[in-house]
Protein backbone atom coordinates (compact mmCIF):
# COMPACT_ATOMS: atom_id res chain seq x y z
CA UNK A 1 0.00 0.00 0.00
CA UNK A 2 1.22 3.39 -1.32
CA UNK A 3 2.37 5.83 1.63
CA UNK A 4 -0.20 8.63 0.52
CA UNK A 5 -3.46 5.85 0.37
CA UNK A 6 -2.20 4.65 3.98
CA UNK A 7 -2.28 8.32 5.42
CA UNK A 8 -5.78 8.60 3.68
CA UNK A 9 -6.84 5.47 5.70
CA UNK A 10 -5.53 6.11 8.97
CA UNK A 11 -7.27 9.89 8.72
CA UNK A 12 -10.44 7.89 8.20
CA UNK A 13 -9.63 5.61 11.10
CA UNK A 14 -8.55 8.66 13.41
CA UNK A 15 -11.91 10.08 13.13
CA UNK A 16 -14.14 7.27 13.51
CA UNK A 17 -12.08 7.43 17.08
CA UNK A 18 -12.93 11.12 17.44
CA UNK A 19 -16.28 10.20 17.14
CA UNK A 20 -16.46 7.50 19.43
CA UNK A 21 -14.19 9.11 22.92
CA UNK A 22 -13.74 12.62 24.52
CA UNK A 23 -12.37 15.12 22.43
CA UNK A 24 -9.61 15.71 25.38
CA UNK A 25 -8.92 11.61 25.30
CA UNK A 26 -8.54 11.57 21.66
CA UNK A 27 -5.94 14.76 21.90
CA UNK A 28 -3.83 12.95 24.28
CA UNK A 29 -4.01 9.42 23.28
CA UNK A 30 -4.40 9.21 19.48
CA UNK A 31 -3.40 12.95 17.73
CA UNK A 32 0.25 12.01 17.72
CA UNK A 33 -0.17 8.55 16.26
CA UNK A 34 1.11 8.01 12.81
CA UNK A 35 0.61 5.03 10.48
CA UNK A 36 4.36 3.73 9.16
CA UNK A 37 3.42 0.77 6.83
CA UNK A 38 1.03 -1.16 6.15
CA UNK A 39 2.00 -4.86 4.94
CA UNK A 40 -0.40 -6.26 2.20
CA UNK A 41 1.50 -9.84 2.53
CA UNK A 42 0.68 -10.00 5.97
CA UNK A 43 -1.78 -8.03 6.41
CA UNK A 44 -0.21 -6.33 9.10
CA UNK A 45 -0.36 -2.34 9.87
CA UNK A 46 1.97 -0.95 11.85
CA UNK A 47 1.70 2.35 13.63
CA UNK A 48 4.16 4.84 14.85
CA UNK A 49 3.32 5.39 18.95
CA UNK A 50 4.97 8.46 20.87
CA UNK A 51 5.80 6.44 23.95
CA UNK A 52 5.27 3.12 26.10
CA UNK A 53 3.34 5.22 28.64
CA UNK A 54 0.40 5.58 25.72
CA UNK A 55 1.54 2.36 24.23
CA UNK A 56 0.58 0.81 27.63
CA UNK A 57 -2.82 3.05 27.62
CA UNK A 58 -4.00 2.26 24.61
CA UNK A 59 -3.30 -1.26 24.92
CA UNK A 60 -5.34 -1.29 28.04
CA UNK A 61 -8.30 1.04 27.40
CA UNK A 62 -8.70 1.34 23.60
CA UNK A 63 -7.80 -2.16 22.12
CA UNK A 64 -11.25 -3.12 21.21
CA UNK A 65 -12.04 0.44 19.80
CA UNK A 66 -9.10 0.39 17.57
CA UNK A 67 -9.55 -2.94 16.90
CA UNK A 68 -12.97 -2.54 15.39
CA UNK A 69 -11.72 0.89 13.32
CA UNK A 70 -8.95 -0.58 11.74
CA UNK A 71 -10.86 -3.78 10.93
CA UNK A 72 -13.64 -1.07 9.60
CA UNK A 73 -11.24 0.77 7.04
CA UNK A 74 -8.46 -1.49 6.28
CA UNK A 75 -10.38 -4.86 6.22
CA UNK A 76 -11.15 -8.11 8.31
CA UNK A 77 -7.97 -10.23 9.93
CA UNK A 78 -5.84 -7.60 10.14
CA UNK A 79 -2.73 -7.40 12.94
CA UNK A 80 -1.24 -4.63 14.36
CA UNK A 81 2.13 -3.86 15.68
CA UNK A 82 3.52 -0.69 17.42
CA UNK A 83 7.21 1.05 16.54
CA UNK A 84 7.56 2.86 20.05
CA UNK A 85 9.39 5.25 20.75
CA UNK A 86 11.74 5.08 23.27
CA UNK A 87 14.31 8.32 22.73
CA UNK A 88 12.26 10.82 20.24
CA UNK A 89 15.61 12.88 19.90
CA UNK A 90 17.99 10.16 18.98
CA UNK A 91 14.81 7.88 17.12
CA UNK A 92 15.56 4.95 19.42
CA UNK A 93 12.31 2.56 19.04
CA UNK A 94 11.36 -0.67 19.75
CA UNK A 95 9.01 -3.13 17.98
CA UNK A 96 6.08 -3.79 20.09
CA UNK A 97 3.08 -6.28 19.20
CA UNK A 98 -0.64 -5.75 20.43
CA UNK A 99 -1.24 -8.15 23.09
CA UNK A 100 -5.00 -8.92 21.84
CA UNK A 101 -3.52 -10.72 18.23
CA UNK A 102 -1.48 -14.09 17.56
CA UNK A 103 2.04 -13.30 16.77
CA UNK A 104 3.59 -11.97 13.73
CA UNK A 105 7.15 -11.60 12.66
CA UNK A 106 9.02 -8.21 14.09
CA UNK A 107 10.54 -7.17 11.02
CA UNK A 108 14.20 -4.98 12.60
CA UNK A 109 15.58 -1.83 11.71
CA UNK A 110 18.74 -0.14 12.56
CA UNK A 111 16.79 2.40 14.39
CA UNK A 112 14.87 -0.32 16.82
CA UNK A 113 16.56 -1.46 20.37
CA UNK A 114 14.43 -4.82 21.63
CA UNK A 115 14.12 -4.74 25.19
CA UNK A 116 16.63 -6.56 27.29
CA UNK A 117 14.42 -6.30 30.91
CA UNK A 118 14.21 -10.10 31.68
CA UNK A 119 16.51 -11.99 33.84
CA UNK A 120 18.79 -13.92 32.49
CA UNK A 121 18.99 -18.01 33.17
CA UNK A 122 21.57 -20.11 32.77
CA UNK A 123 25.07 -18.20 33.46
CA UNK A 124 27.55 -18.43 30.47
CA UNK A 125 30.81 -16.77 29.71
CA UNK A 126 29.89 -16.77 25.92
CA UNK A 127 30.10 -13.27 24.62
CA UNK A 128 26.58 -13.40 22.74
CA UNK A 129 24.80 -15.44 25.01
CA UNK A 130 25.08 -12.30 27.71
CA UNK A 131 21.99 -10.24 28.45
CA UNK A 132 22.97 -6.91 29.87
CA UNK A 133 20.22 -6.70 31.35
CA UNK A 134 20.25 -2.52 30.54
CA UNK A 135 16.83 -0.61 30.12
CA UNK A 136 17.01 1.26 26.65
CA UNK A 137 14.94 4.17 27.67
CA UNK A 138 17.92 4.93 30.96
CA UNK A 139 20.13 6.45 28.72
CA UNK A 140 22.13 10.01 29.22
CA UNK A 141 20.22 11.31 26.72
CA UNK A 142 17.14 11.89 29.13
CA UNK A 143 18.93 12.11 32.41
CA UNK A 144 18.85 16.12 32.55
CA UNK A 145 21.39 17.66 34.01
CA UNK A 146 21.20 19.58 37.23
CA UNK A 147 23.14 21.06 40.24
CA UNK A 148 21.69 17.80 42.20
CA UNK A 149 23.64 15.69 39.88
CA UNK A 150 26.29 17.40 37.63
CA UNK A 151 29.30 15.71 39.41
CA UNK A 152 27.98 12.18 39.05
CA UNK A 153 26.64 12.62 35.41
CA UNK A 154 30.24 13.60 34.25
CA UNK A 155 32.00 10.87 36.46
CA UNK A 156 29.16 8.55 34.54
CA UNK A 157 29.77 9.99 31.17
CA UNK A 158 33.74 10.35 31.63
CA UNK A 159 33.74 6.36 32.32
CA UNK A 160 31.31 5.21 29.19
CA UNK A 161 33.14 7.10 26.61
CA UNK A 162 36.55 5.14 28.00
CA UNK A 163 35.74 2.42 30.38
CA UNK A 164 39.24 1.54 30.60
CA UNK A 165 41.27 4.33 31.65
CA UNK A 166 39.12 5.96 34.05
CA UNK A 167 39.84 7.14 37.87
CA UNK A 168 36.49 6.84 38.86
CA UNK A 169 36.96 3.08 39.71
CA UNK A 170 34.44 2.18 41.36
CA UNK A 171 31.89 4.74 41.00
CA UNK A 172 29.83 4.34 43.80
CA UNK A 173 26.82 6.38 43.59
CA UNK A 174 24.11 7.40 46.42
CA UNK A 175 21.03 9.31 47.26
CA UNK A 176 17.72 9.10 48.09
CA UNK A 177 15.19 6.89 46.26
CA UNK A 178 13.68 8.22 43.44
CA UNK A 179 16.65 10.45 42.36
CA UNK A 180 17.69 8.93 39.51
CA UNK A 181 20.25 6.61 40.10
CA UNK A 182 19.16 3.61 38.57
CA UNK A 183 18.71 6.01 35.38
CA UNK A 184 22.36 6.77 35.96
CA UNK A 185 24.26 3.47 36.14
CA UNK A 186 21.55 2.05 33.16
CA UNK A 187 23.19 4.80 31.04
CA UNK A 188 26.44 4.61 31.83
CA UNK A 189 26.25 0.78 30.17
CA UNK A 190 23.52 1.90 27.47
CA UNK A 191 26.71 3.91 26.09
CA UNK A 192 29.82 1.80 26.34
CA UNK A 193 27.81 -0.96 24.63
CA UNK A 194 26.95 1.66 21.77
CA UNK A 195 30.52 2.55 22.21
CA UNK A 196 32.25 -0.64 22.58
CA UNK A 197 29.83 -3.60 21.17
CA UNK A 198 32.48 -5.93 22.54
CA UNK A 199 32.33 -5.22 26.04
CA UNK A 200 30.45 -7.56 28.16
CA UNK A 201 27.97 -5.26 30.10
CA UNK A 202 25.81 -6.45 32.95
CA UNK A 203 23.43 -4.17 35.23
CA UNK A 204 22.08 -6.32 38.19
CA UNK A 205 20.50 -5.83 41.44
CA UNK A 206 22.24 -6.83 44.23
CA UNK A 207 19.08 -8.63 45.16
CA UNK A 208 19.53 -10.78 42.15
CA UNK A 209 23.07 -11.31 42.69
CA UNK A 210 22.26 -12.44 46.25
CA UNK A 211 19.12 -14.85 44.53
CA UNK A 212 21.81 -15.94 41.86
CA UNK A 213 24.90 -16.82 44.82
CA UNK A 214 22.46 -18.41 46.61
CA UNK A 215 20.88 -20.71 43.57
CA UNK A 216 25.11 -21.24 43.06
CA UNK A 217 25.63 -22.34 46.19
CA UNK A 218 22.51 -24.84 46.66
CA UNK A 219 23.83 -26.13 43.10
CA UNK A 220 27.41 -26.77 43.68
CA UNK A 221 27.66 -24.43 40.80
CA UNK A 222 29.66 -21.85 42.96
CA UNK A 223 33.15 -21.80 41.00
CA UNK A 224 30.87 -21.01 37.45
CA UNK A 225 29.49 -18.38 39.30
CA UNK A 226 32.47 -16.40 40.03
CA UNK A 227 33.81 -17.14 36.51
CA UNK A 228 30.93 -15.49 35.06
CA UNK A 229 31.12 -12.28 36.82
CA UNK A 230 35.20 -11.99 36.77
CA UNK A 231 34.51 -12.27 33.28
CA UNK A 232 32.29 -9.13 33.50
CA UNK A 233 34.18 -5.86 31.75
CA UNK A 234 31.84 -3.25 33.10
CA UNK A 235 29.65 -4.29 36.33
CA UNK A 236 26.90 -2.18 37.14
CA UNK A 237 25.52 -3.43 40.65
CA UNK A 238 22.15 -1.65 41.97
CA UNK A 239 21.02 -1.09 45.55
CA UNK A 240 24.60 -2.40 46.97
CA UNK A 241 23.08 -1.88 51.13
CA UNK A 242 21.04 -4.94 50.20
CA UNK A 243 24.64 -6.73 50.76
CA UNK A 244 24.57 -5.79 54.06
CA UNK A 245 23.91 -8.87 56.31
CA UNK A 246 24.78 -11.83 54.66
CA UNK A 247 28.68 -12.53 55.34
CA UNK A 248 29.08 -15.37 52.51
CA UNK A 249 27.44 -13.10 49.98
CA UNK A 250 30.14 -10.30 50.79
CA UNK A 251 33.13 -12.18 51.24
CA UNK A 252 32.24 -13.57 47.83
CA UNK A 253 31.26 -9.73 46.34
CA UNK A 254 34.86 -8.67 47.68
CA UNK A 255 37.39 -11.70 45.33
CA UNK A 256 34.81 -10.55 42.72
CA UNK A 257 35.21 -6.82 43.26
CA UNK A 258 39.25 -7.50 43.41
CA UNK A 259 39.82 -9.72 40.83
CA UNK A 260 37.55 -6.95 38.57
CA UNK A 261 39.61 -3.63 40.21
CA UNK A 262 42.93 -5.36 39.62
CA UNK A 263 42.47 -6.31 36.01
CA UNK A 264 41.14 -3.03 34.97
CA UNK A 265 37.34 -3.39 34.91
CA UNK A 266 34.94 -0.95 35.51
CA UNK A 267 32.42 -1.25 38.73
CA UNK A 268 29.50 1.55 39.53
CA UNK A 269 27.65 0.59 42.24
CA UNK A 270 24.32 2.36 43.65
CA UNK A 271 23.14 2.87 47.18
CA UNK A 272 20.71 4.54 49.27
CA UNK A 273 23.52 5.74 51.83
CA UNK A 274 27.37 6.80 51.65
CA UNK A 275 29.70 3.80 52.50
CA UNK A 276 30.64 5.27 55.52
CA UNK A 277 26.37 5.05 57.09
CA UNK A 278 26.09 0.89 55.38
CA UNK A 279 26.10 -0.60 59.15
CA UNK A 280 26.56 -4.62 58.27
CA UNK A 281 28.58 -4.31 55.67
CA UNK A 282 32.04 -5.65 55.69
CA UNK A 283 34.68 -2.77 56.24
CA UNK A 284 37.05 -4.48 54.03
CA UNK A 285 34.16 -3.37 51.33
CA UNK A 286 33.45 -0.27 52.79
CA UNK A 287 36.77 0.63 51.86
CA UNK A 288 36.75 -0.82 48.75
CA UNK A 289 33.93 0.97 47.84
CA UNK A 290 35.61 4.18 48.44
CA UNK A 291 38.62 3.67 46.54
CA UNK A 292 37.30 5.48 43.27
CA UNK A 293 34.81 8.42 43.69
CA UNK A 294 31.93 8.43 46.08
CA UNK A 295 29.05 11.25 44.27
CA UNK A 296 25.49 11.88 45.61
CA UNK A 297 22.87 12.42 43.68
CA UNK A 298 20.44 14.73 45.62
CA UNK A 299 16.73 15.40 45.26
CA UNK A 300 16.04 17.89 42.03
CA UNK A 301 16.03 21.59 42.91
CA UNK A 302 13.01 23.73 41.14
CA UNK A 303 14.62 24.18 37.55
CA UNK A 304 15.48 20.85 37.30
CA UNK A 305 12.35 19.69 38.00
CA UNK A 306 10.61 21.65 35.63
CA UNK A 307 13.59 20.44 33.10
CA UNK A 308 12.38 16.74 34.26
CA UNK A 309 9.02 17.52 33.66
CA UNK A 310 9.17 19.60 30.08
CA UNK A 311 11.80 16.23 28.76
CA UNK A 312 9.20 13.62 29.88
CA UNK A 313 5.83 15.40 28.05
CA UNK A 314 8.08 15.94 24.81
CA UNK A 315 9.44 12.37 25.02
CA UNK A 316 5.92 10.96 25.39
CA UNK A 317 4.16 13.09 22.97
CA UNK A 318 1.88 14.68 25.58
CA UNK A 319 -0.22 17.79 25.12
CA UNK A 320 0.14 20.04 28.87
CA UNK A 321 0.63 23.42 29.33
CA UNK A 322 3.83 25.59 30.59
CA UNK A 323 1.74 26.90 33.83
CA UNK A 324 0.63 22.88 34.90
CA UNK A 325 4.04 21.69 34.93
CA UNK A 326 5.56 24.77 36.58
CA UNK A 327 3.03 23.73 39.16
CA UNK A 328 3.58 20.78 39.45
CA UNK A 329 7.79 21.65 39.70
CA UNK A 330 6.51 24.10 42.62
CA UNK A 331 4.70 21.38 44.97
CA UNK A 332 6.29 18.28 43.78
CA UNK A 333 10.10 17.79 45.05
CA UNK A 334 10.63 14.57 46.47
CA UNK A 335 12.31 12.84 43.82
CA UNK A 336 11.80 12.58 39.76
CA UNK A 337 10.15 9.31 40.28
CA UNK A 338 7.43 11.01 42.17
CA UNK A 339 7.70 13.94 39.80
CA UNK A 340 6.55 11.36 36.57
CA UNK A 341 4.00 9.63 39.27
CA UNK A 342 2.00 12.58 39.37
CA UNK A 343 2.29 13.55 35.73
CA UNK A 344 1.27 10.43 34.35
CA UNK A 345 -1.92 10.44 37.24
CA UNK A 346 -2.96 13.77 36.27
CA UNK A 347 -2.93 13.16 32.38
CA UNK A 348 -4.54 9.71 33.41
CA UNK A 349 -7.18 11.73 35.65
CA UNK A 350 -7.75 14.07 32.71
CA UNK A 351 -8.34 11.46 29.93
CA UNK A 352 -10.99 9.75 32.49
CA UNK A 353 -12.73 13.18 33.67
CA UNK A 354 -12.61 14.15 29.62
CA UNK A 355 -11.13 17.73 30.48
CA UNK A 356 -7.84 19.36 29.94
CA UNK A 357 -5.06 18.82 32.46
CA UNK A 358 -5.32 21.94 34.74
CA UNK A 359 -3.91 23.25 37.03
CA UNK A 360 -7.20 22.73 39.41
CA UNK A 361 -7.18 19.10 38.58
CA UNK A 362 -2.83 19.32 39.37
CA UNK A 363 -3.81 20.54 42.53
CA UNK A 364 -6.68 18.36 43.87
CA UNK A 365 -3.47 15.33 42.69
CA UNK A 366 -1.15 16.52 44.52
CA UNK A 367 -2.40 17.48 47.89
CA UNK A 368 -4.35 13.82 47.78
CA UNK A 369 -0.67 12.43 46.90
CA UNK A 370 0.93 14.82 49.69
CA UNK A 371 -1.21 13.63 52.29
CA UNK A 372 -0.81 9.70 51.68
CA UNK A 373 2.70 10.56 51.53
CA UNK A 374 3.92 13.71 53.74
CA UNK A 375 7.15 15.15 51.60
CA UNK A 376 10.65 14.38 53.36
CA UNK A 377 12.25 17.66 54.73
CA UNK A 378 15.47 18.84 52.68
CA UNK A 379 18.39 20.44 53.39
CA UNK A 380 17.94 22.99 50.46
CA UNK A 381 14.65 23.71 52.29
CA UNK A 382 15.73 24.38 55.50
CA UNK A 383 18.13 26.69 54.19
CA UNK A 384 15.52 28.54 52.05
CA UNK A 385 13.02 28.90 54.91
CA UNK A 386 16.18 29.90 57.66
CA UNK A 387 16.83 32.36 55.02
CA UNK A 388 13.64 33.43 54.46
CA UNK A 389 12.53 33.70 58.35
CA UNK A 390 15.86 35.43 59.48
CA UNK A 391 16.00 37.91 56.41
CA UNK A 392 19.77 36.77 55.11
CA UNK A 393 20.64 35.31 52.10
CA UNK A 394 22.86 32.10 51.46
CA UNK A 395 25.53 34.06 50.46
CA UNK A 396 25.25 35.56 54.45
CA UNK A 397 25.18 31.87 55.69
CA UNK A 398 28.61 31.02 53.61
CA UNK A 399 30.09 34.08 54.26
CA UNK A 400 32.82 34.66 57.40
CA UNK A 401 31.02 37.13 58.88
CA UNK A 402 30.42 36.90 63.02
CA UNK A 403 27.25 38.52 63.43
CA UNK A 404 25.26 37.00 65.85
CA UNK A 405 21.88 36.77 63.69
CA UNK A 406 24.18 35.02 60.95
CA UNK A 407 25.92 32.67 63.57
CA UNK A 408 22.54 31.79 64.74
CA UNK A 409 20.58 31.41 61.83
CA UNK A 410 23.44 29.04 60.63
CA UNK A 411 23.10 26.97 63.52
CA UNK A 412 19.83 26.46 63.27
CA UNK A 413 19.97 25.12 60.17
CA UNK A 414 22.54 23.14 61.10
CA UNK A 415 20.31 21.71 64.31
CA UNK A 416 17.48 21.71 61.97
CA UNK A 417 19.46 19.10 59.38
CA UNK A 418 20.54 16.48 61.94
CA UNK A 419 16.84 16.29 63.18
CA UNK A 420 15.31 16.07 59.99
CA UNK A 421 17.10 14.85 57.01
CA UNK A 422 17.04 11.54 57.04
CA UNK A 423 20.19 9.57 56.15
CA UNK A 424 22.73 13.01 56.24
CA UNK A 425 26.37 12.90 57.77
CA UNK A 426 27.46 15.77 59.84
CA UNK A 427 30.56 16.82 57.02
CA UNK A 428 27.56 16.43 54.10
CA UNK A 429 25.27 19.13 56.66
CA UNK A 430 28.70 21.19 56.67
CA UNK A 431 29.60 21.42 53.12
CA UNK A 432 25.92 22.45 52.00
CA UNK A 433 25.16 24.60 55.37
CA UNK A 434 27.93 27.86 55.65
CA UNK A 435 30.81 25.61 54.34
CA UNK A 436 32.20 24.08 58.05
CA UNK A 437 33.81 20.94 59.04
CA UNK A 438 31.81 18.06 61.17
CA UNK A 439 32.86 19.64 64.05
CA UNK A 440 31.43 22.89 63.49
CA UNK A 441 28.24 21.33 63.07
CA UNK A 442 28.19 18.68 65.89
CA UNK A 443 28.99 22.15 68.04
CA UNK A 444 25.97 24.17 66.24
CA UNK A 445 23.64 20.89 67.50
CA UNK A 446 24.53 20.79 70.65
CA UNK A 447 24.49 24.63 71.19
CA UNK A 448 20.97 25.11 69.92
CA UNK A 449 19.51 22.18 71.57
CA UNK A 450 21.09 23.38 75.18
CA UNK A 451 19.79 26.82 74.77
CA UNK A 452 16.05 25.52 73.34
CA UNK A 453 15.51 24.71 77.50
CA UNK A 454 15.83 28.15 78.24
CA UNK A 455 15.30 31.02 74.94
CA UNK A 456 11.77 30.96 74.57
CA UNK A 457 12.68 33.62 71.87
CA UNK A 458 15.22 31.46 70.27
CA UNK A 459 12.36 28.15 70.43
CA UNK A 460 9.27 30.05 69.06
CA UNK A 461 11.63 31.22 66.14
CA UNK A 462 12.74 27.30 65.69
CA UNK A 463 9.04 26.05 65.58
CA UNK A 464 8.12 28.44 63.31
CA UNK A 465 10.51 27.24 61.20
CA UNK A 466 9.74 23.45 61.75
CA UNK A 467 6.32 24.48 60.92
CA UNK A 468 7.05 25.80 57.59
CA UNK A 469 8.73 22.94 56.70
CA UNK A 470 6.74 20.04 57.58
CA UNK A 471 3.42 21.79 56.35
CA UNK A 472 5.11 23.71 53.01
Amino acid sequence: MKQEELEQRWSECLSIINDNIPASAYKIWFANIRPQKFDDHDQVLWLAIPSQFVYEYIEEHYIDLLYATICRVFGENIDLMYRVQMDQINEISVDQQSASRPNVSQPQTPTTRKSTNKTPGAISVATQDLDPMLRPNYSFDNFIEGDSNRLPRAAGKNIADNPDRTIFNPLFVHGASGVGKTHLINAIGLRVKELYPEKRVLYVSANLFKVQFMDAVRKNTLTDFINFYQSIDVLLIDDVQEFVGPEKTQNTFFHIFNHLHQNGRQIVMSCDRDPASLQGMEERLINRFKWGLVAEIERPNFDLRKAILTSKVRRDGLTIGDEVIEYIAANVTDSVRELEGILNSIIAHATILNREPDIILAERIIEKAIRRAPREVTLDAILKTVCSTCHLTREDINSNSRKRSVVQARQIAMYLAQKHVKDVTLTRIGEFIGRRDHTTVLHSCKLISGQLNYDKELKDNVTAIERTLLTR
